[in-house]
């Protein structure tokens, strides 16, 4: 793989669900080290793409391509082999657990039939520190005592945990303050700055401006256009989320499918 050829690439792409083309020839691109945005109104189709990407739902047509190659991605498990996590907006954290135990959970590791909580302790403290967090007091502290800044990091942390190549990230700063999302938003671009692939799903045209290297706009189940953030304003993004155009970029008039996604 050249350091051109994107980490994960999506040519074509469609997703049904029974009468409902939910998205239509969709085509994306992501690359090791940036930060892509994917943005678009309620509706637009992201959640099922993500999905796919996942392997949540399993795409009805088009090429799914990874490190170059064409894959196979029917299921999470398979989409985790590849080295993809992704990060929900609720977070799946158990408040009665610890930040270690967390950032284990389902993949705890033994050793004698018991837990190897040195060892988990740790590749956790060593993770957290790679990301240049510091603001937990403890590994050992428990999930319910955590801001929601912190919680979102030791999410982003845990997924971050697994040899990660690519992390998809929804909505990470929806429920946050200026002060913890300033904080995650930080951290966001460390995870690309450390060499990772990072898709950013997010309303806040604020925050995509500010961490994100390029944006993919999906306008009623279309990608209306990918592009780099330096070549667009914060007006014109917001143009192609409601009109699927803005100028000369996105959609032309006789490509415009009439319906919605979901």
């Amino acid at each position: 793989m050249t350091p051109d050829t994107p980490l994960l690439q999506l040519k074509g792409i469609n997703k049904s669900f029974g009468p409902v083309h939910v998205l239509h020839d969709v085509d994306l691109s992501v690359w090791s080290g940036q930060v892509t945005a994917l943005v678009g109104d309620n509706g637009a189709g992201k959640s099922t793409l993500i999905k796919g990407i996942a392997g949540i739902y399993s795409f009805d047509s088009g090429e799914y391509l990874f490190e170059g190659r064409p894959a196979s991605v029917s299921d999470p498990k398979q989409a985790n082999a590849l080295g993809i996590e992704v990060v929900y907006q609720d977070l799946a954290l158990c408040d009665n657990l610890d930040v270690v135990h967390n950032m284990f959970l389902g993949r705890e590791e033994t050793r004698f039939a018991t837990l190897n909580e040195i060892e988990m302790e740790k590749r956790a403290t060593e993770t957290l520190k790679g990301l240049s967090v510091r603001t937990l007091k403890s590994v050992r502290q428990q999930v319910s005592s955590l801001s929601g800044g912190q919680r979102q990091t030791v999410a982003i942390a845990r997924a971050v945990l697994w040899n990660s190549k690519m992390v998809i990230l929804d909505e990470p700063t929806a429920a946050l303050g200026v002060a913890q999302t300033e904080q995650v938003l930080n951290l966001v671009r460390r995870l690309a700055d450390n060499g990772l692939a990072v898709i950013l799903i997010s309303h806040n045209m604020n925050d995509v401006i500010q961490v994100a290297d390029n944006i993919a706009c999906l306008y009623l189940g279309q990608m209306a256009a990918q592009v780099k953030v330096s070549e667009v304003t914060h007006s014109s993004v917001v143009e192609l989320i409601t009109t699927g155009r803005s100028g000369e970029i996105g959609i032309q008039v006789e490509d415009a499918i009439v319906g919605g996604a979901a």
